[in-house]
């Protein structure tokens, strides 16, 4: 039985990051900023969590800061709530910055995993040398790696959809390069057939030239509940940080029932 619809047809989730923070000396599994959970193998520990800016931290921006641990990361996420089919197009966009580049990896979109003990490399995807491993079965978004031969570029990830994932790095290497204490808008959409795009300030990246405007076709799944996710992962034993200025997550709200 189809649910009746009313006004409410459309998901919006803005954070500008001017409320509660999930501070560093908290030592729970997860937490929530804002509309958003705070999520990551190193939140357990008292070194990682998630602080408000105040010097340089004008519009509200949160910084995320990892543990001192290699390969432990903070994130923050959406539920797994979101269908491609069912909901799309999905539209995740982060306004982000770094105050060093060397020694992690950050993540910037969709993916069918968001548990609360999160790690990147282990279980969303990890650059090395000049190879993407994809570890998740479903995943869609931007990604930098200190440990890619290019560590300072913008790679577009996909995995899950018609096309087979792409896992040589240059191939992926969008040519825009992350770097310190600039910000960057990263937008990822989905529609509804699986295909995806990709913006970096507004300019269409990934792909050949002639492609770039017309999306990655079937890159993610269409019938897997996934979730908006960013974060950074420690790649040395030394706390990195990430900071956002604002996320803004769009889809259709799914009407069905499975009654």
């Amino acid at each position: 039985m189809a649910v009746a619809q009313g006004g409410s047809g459309k998901i919006e989730i803005f954070e500008d990051f001017v409320g509660a923070e999930w501070i560093i000396a908290e030592t729970a599994a997860s937490g929530k900023i804002g509309s958003l959970r705070l999520i990551g193998d190193g939140i357990a520990e008292t070194d990682s969590g998630a602080v408000s800016v105040e010097s340089g931290g004008l519009s509200g921006v949160i910084r995320l800061t990892t543990t001192n641990e290699d390969k432990h990361g903070v994130y923050i996420a959406t539920p797994l709530m979101f269908d491609a089919a069912l909901m799309g197009t999905l539209v995740l966009e982060a306004r982000i910055r770094v105050e060093a580049v060397a020694n992690r990896e950050i993540f910037v979109g969709f993916s069918d995993v968001n548990a609360d003990d999160l790690s990147l490399e282990d279980d969303l995807v990890h650059g090395g040398t000049a190879t993407i491993t994809l570890t998740a079965s479903d995943i869609c978004g931007f990604l930098v790696s200190s440990e890619l031969s290019d560590s300072t570029d913008w790679h577009t990830v996909y995995n899950g959809g018609t096309t087979t994932g792409e896992t040589t790095s240059t191939s992926l290497d969008v040519g825009d390069v992350i770097a310190a204490d600039v910000w960057q808008i990263l937008r990822v959409e989905v529609a509804p057939n699986g295909t995806a795009f990709f913006y970096i300030d507004g300019v269409a990246v990934g792909g050949s030239d002639s492609a770039k405007s017309s999306g990655v076709s079937g890159a993610m799944a269409t019938g897997v509940d996934v979730a908006a996710i960013i974060g950074v992962e420690s790649k040395t034993t030394t706390a990195l940080t990430l900071d956002v200025d604002y996320v803004k997550i769009m889809a259709n709200r799914d009407w069905t029932t499975t009654d």
